[in-house]
């Protein structure tokens, strides 16, 4: 007798004796014999009961869930009952003796088909969630992604080593989960928004090449590709220049794809920032598809369309996007179109349908052939098609047009999971301003360099200057950033005084790493990928908390345990935390 799993056995196996353990897939009830479905993390098997038996009046009882240890023989299934859907549907296994383990109540939803249960009652029971197919499949990619990254690094001399989770606070951008002490009364910890400036200090400590699959946390608003708590691989190398980043990140990931799901990625599309907004409206374009935009500001020059003349005068855009297939929209169908524009942020839309009996438009009056004519050669459309309009100011155009143009790709069937489109975003813009404060702040954070030969616009016009960072981008959904970093210390001072910091608030939040600068920091860049978002992508989920084990719901709360809840006054008090009552609300 040989213990087996659920999903290894096979039609050279017949006439053997298979110890299974499992659960209850399903149960099916045939008159004389009673056939389960035996499920483990491996598979199915059928296995059989004859009223021959003894075990067959046990199984008379079982439920789905029940945990079993079953021994029986292995058979071949009689002709025409094969399952080729089952690996192991060429055999089932006669059950002689069984055992059932343990006894499971019914459970809160389905585990043997795919429905739609609603997703706080799913995670309030992640372990049974978790016994569903899908997502067995997609955590098992998820380890595999992740051990494909090691593997590639290790062969490549990286070494992972881990850094700590209790760390001293530096603004990276986003608030921090802090950490109390016990020990030092008014002070705390705080969690890694990353390991940004510890994988620069293992620089200067001579390592060279690092890796490290780290936690990371933020405190910051939930969304469908991102979590308070995640994953990212982060790596760090010694006398780089950008390209050599790059390079290595790209061999990297397709490593990934081919050992993962054996694909094979061509060379990722490089971009800068400027060109990926003026072409897709987006910094994180979606190139699984074409509709590329068109500036089209010129096309309606001296036009007395009121909309357009503002925005032309006032030195904003017309762009313009193609709707494969577009024309046939009823007037109704545009109408909502125009409506789903102005929730993602248009003032409005104008639409033109370039129809066999001529064009017809939102704004007919003022749409001649010409601008018909000439817009459609900016954006190949094609007769049968539409053409979308958005004139706003220049990067509120381009950001709505952006956005329906993933909405038209989404329509017209153009965005296919099994289809894979990297890319990386370079030339950044330095700075963008806070919109909490108005003041400028990184694009990236404060340890990136300069691009080559822009650091004297920092005592002339710090707005254009741009940065050595750049992004990988995946199906439209950023999933990795790096940079060059800054290595000298009189330079990495002078940023920070750029961004208005005193000599005493760089000395209390950076003192520790700017010192180590004055050591002799070799040259050094890096990345981070999100594991979680390329996990997401390759399992085609469109939500981040279908690849990680134990998520946080949509509202940041562990609902299954219950998290966070209250601490005891005694464990406040040791922490020397004093509550404050919220103010009621109006």
């Amino acid at each position: 007798m040989t213990r087996r799993s659920c999903g290894a056995l096979r039609a050279a196996d017949a006439e053997t004796v298979a110890e299974l353990n499992g659960w209850v897939h399903r149960r099916r009830d045939h008159g004389g014999l009673i056939f389960v479905d035996l499920r483990d993390r491996d598979g199915l098997t059928q296995i059989v009961f004859d009223p021959q038996h003894t075990a067959f009046s046990q199984a008379e009882h079982l439920r789905n869930e029940d945990v079993l240890r079953a021994v029986g023989r292995v058979r071949k299934r009689p002709p025409g009952t094969e399952n080729p859907k089952l690996a192991t549907g060429e055999v089932e296994v006669e059950v002689q003796e069984l055992e059932i383990l343990n006894r499971s109540q019914v459970p809160p939803f389905q585990i043997n088909v795919e429905e739609n249960a609603d997703e706080n009652l799913r995670l309030e029971y992640r372990y049974l969630d978790l016994r569903r197919t899908r997502m067995q499949r997609n955590l098992t990619i998820r380890h595999r992604i992740i051990k494909a990254m090691r593997d590639f690094f290790d062969e490549r001399d990286f070494l992972e080593i881990e850094t700590p989770l209790l760390i001293k606070r530096t603004p990276e951008g986003a608030r921090d989960y802090l950490v109390p002490s016990r020990l030092y009364p008014g002070s705390c910890y705080a969690l890694p928004q990353s390991p940004q400036m510890l994988k620069q200090l293992l620089m200067i400590a001579g390592f060279g090449r690092y890796m490290q699959i780290a936690r990371c946390l933020r405190d910051e608003d939930q969304r469908a590709d991102r979590q308070l708590e995640f994953t990212q691989l982060d790596v760090e190398m010694s006398f780089c220049t950008q390209d050599e980043v790059l390079d290595l990140m790209e061999s990297c990931m397709r490593f990934v794809w081919k050992r993962v799901l054996d694909v094979e990625i061509p060379p990722f599309a490089r971009l800068t920032f400027a060109e990926a907004v003026e072409r897709y409206g987006s910094d994180k374009p979606d190139l699984r598809f074409g509709l590329e935009l068109a500036a089209s500001s010129d096309v309606f020059a001296g036009s007395e369309f009121l909309v357009f003349k503002s925005v032309i005068e006032n030195g904003g855009e017309i762009v313009a996007l193609r709707y494969p297939g577009g024309a046939a929209l009823s007037r109704r169908e545009f109408d909502a179109l125009t409506e789903e524009a102005k929730l993602l942020g248009a003032k409005g839309m104008v639409w033109i349908a370039l129809g066999e009996d001529g064009i017809k438009s939102s704004a007919q009056r003022f749409i001649e052939q010409p601008h018909a004519d000439e817009l459609a050669r900016r954006t190949q459309a094609q007769r049968g098609d539409a053409i979308l309009l958005f004139a706003d100011a220049r990067d509120a155009a381009y950001a709505v047009a952006g956005k329906m143009r993933v909405e038209v790709g989404r329509r017209a069937g153009l965005r296919r999971d099994d289809a894979y489109a990297f890319c990386f975003i370079t030339d950044f813009p330095y700075l963008e301003i806070d919109p909490e404060t108005g003041k400028p702040m990184p694009a990236h954070h404060p340890f990136t360099s300069p691009a080559p030969g822009e650091w004297d616009l920092i005592e002339t016009d710090p707005v254009r200057m741009r940065a050595q960072q750049y992004d990988m981008v995946l199906n439209g959904y950023e999933i990795g950033s790096g940079s060059i970093r800054i290595h000298k210390p009189e330079l990495q001072r002078r940023i920070f005084e750029m961004l208005g910091m005193t000599p005493e608030q760089v000395e209390a939040q950076f003192g520790f790493f700017v010192r180590a600068l004055d050591y002799g920091a070799p040259p050094h860049g890096g990345m981070a990928l999100g594991v979680d978002r390329i996990a997401m992508v390759a399992c085609a989920e469109e939500n981040i908390r279908e690849v990680i084990a134990f998520p946080k719901n949509q509202v940041a709360r562990d609902v299954m345990m219950d998290a966070p809840s209250p601490a005891p006054e005694k464990a406040l008090r040791e922490l020397h935390i004093q509550q404050i009552p919220s103010k009621p609300k109006n």
